[in-house]
C-alpha cells in the first residue's frame, strides 16, 4: 500500500463498496425442471456508480495509478468508459477517454458518453484504424501524445490486464462452496481469467462472449499467463449468444430479458447480462448441467438510465 492519499486502501474504502456481493437464490421452472439451482451473484451492488466486475478491475489499476491522470479506450457505449470516469470524479483522478471513430467528434455526444464528460472525462476520438492498433507500442504512443496524455497510466479497453485479473480473483473465493458453475458474459475475458484462478477445486467457470470472432479463448489464456504466470482453474467458452456481435439487442434477446425481469424483479442489463442469462437458460435446456446442479450466474451491471 502507499500514502493515505494513493487511490488504494482508504480512499477505495471510503467509497464503501459492498463487499462481499450477495448472492440470491431464485426459483425459475425452466431450471427447476431439469433439476438445476440458479444463484444470481449481484455484483451490481457492490457500488451504485462502480459496479459490478467494473470495481474488481478499475480498483487495482487506480492502486496502480497513484494519483496521476488515467487514459483508457472504449466504443460510444462503454461501460468501461463511464466506470472510468465516474471513479475519476469520485476520487479526484483526472481521466482522459480514447473514444472509437473519429467521425463521432463533430457529433452531440451520446447519453453514454455525455455522462463520461459529466462526471470530467476528457474524451479524445481515434480514426479507427489506429484505434486498432492501440497495442502496439508507436500506434499507442502516437494516440497518447494526440491526447497530451503521455504521463498518463494506461488501462487497456475494458479494463482488462494483469492487476484486473487478480482484482476478479476475488469473485471466485466469495463463490466458494456455493455453486458448481460460474456463468459470466464476457467482453474482454479479464473477469472470467480471475474469476477461474479464485473457484476452489471441483468448481468451474463458463464464459459467455458477448461479441462474435471466437477469439476469446486466446486473450483469456494471455491474461492468465500476464497475471498468474500460467493457466489457473476450470473454464470454458459457449460463445453462441452474442446475438450477432457487441451492443445487438434483436428483439428476441429484449422479450427475454423483460420477461426475466417480470419473473424475477431484477432490472435486466441488455448488452451483457441478457445474453449471459438467455444462454444460461438455453444450455439448462439443452442438459448441458447434469441434475443437482448449482449455477450461479454473476450479475455484472444494470440497466443504463
Amino acid at each position: 500500500m502507499t500514502s493515505p492519499d494513493a487511490p488504494d486502501g482508504p480512499r477505495l474504502a471510503a467509497l464503501h463498496p459492498r463487499l462481499p456481493s450477495p448472492v440470491r437464490e431464485v426459483v425459475d421452472g425452466r431450471f427447476e425442471r431439469r433439476g438445476v439451482r440458479l444463484l444470481l451473484k449481484r455484483d451490481d451492488l457492490i457500488h451504485p456508480e462502480l459496479i459490478g466486475n467494473k470495481w474488481r478491475k478499475l480498483a487495482p489499476n487506480l492502486a496502480a495509478a497513484d494519483g496521476r491522470t488515467v487514459v483508457t479506450f472504449g466504443g460510444a457505449y462503454s461501460n468501461h468508459l463511464r466506470a472510468t470516469a465516474a471513479a475519476g470524479r469520485l476520487l479526484g483522478i483526472p481521466t482522459v477517454g480514447v473514444v472509437r471513430g473519429d467521425e463521432l467528434a463533430g457529433r452531440p455526444l451520446n447519453p453514454s458518453l455525455a455522462r463520461c464528460a459529466a462526471d470530467g472525462m476528457r474524451l479524445h476520438f481515434a480514426d479507427r484504424a489506429t484505434y486498432r492498433r492501440k497495442s502496439e507500442p508507436r500506434a499507442l504512443a502516437g494516440i497518447l501524445r494526440a491526447a497530451d496524455a503521455e504521463e498518463a497510466y494506461v488501462v487497456p479497453e475494458g479494463g482488462s490486464n494483469a492487476e484486473a485479473v487478480r482484482g476478479c480473483r476475488a469473485l471466485g473465493a466469495e463463490l466458494h462452496d456455493q455453486a458448481d458453475v460460474v456463468a459470466v458474459a464476457c467482453g474482454t475475458g479479464g473477469t472470467l481469467a480471475g474469476l477461474a484462478a479464485g473457484l476452489a477445486p471441483g468448481q468451474r467457470a463458463l464464459g459467455v462472449p458477448v461479441l462474435k470472432g471466437g477469439f476469446l479463448t486466446a486473450e483469456t489464456e494471455a491474461l492468465q499467463r500476464q497475471a498468474f504466470g500460467g493457466p489457473r482453474g476450470t473454464w470454458s467458452l459457449d460463445d453462441r449468444f452474442h446475438f450477432g456481435g457487441y451492443a445487438r439487442v434483436p428483439d428476441e434477446l429484449d422479450a427475454f430479458a423483460a420477461d426475466f425481469e417480470r419473473r424475477h424483479g431484477l432490472p435486466v442489463e441488455r448488452l451483457y447480462v441478457a445474453k449471459l442469462l438467455y444462454g444460461l437458460v438455453a444450455l439448462t435446456g439443452e442438459g448441458a448441467f447434469p441434475r443437482g446442479t448449482t449455477v450461479a450466474a454473476v450479475i455484472t451491471g444494470r440497466p443504463f438510465p
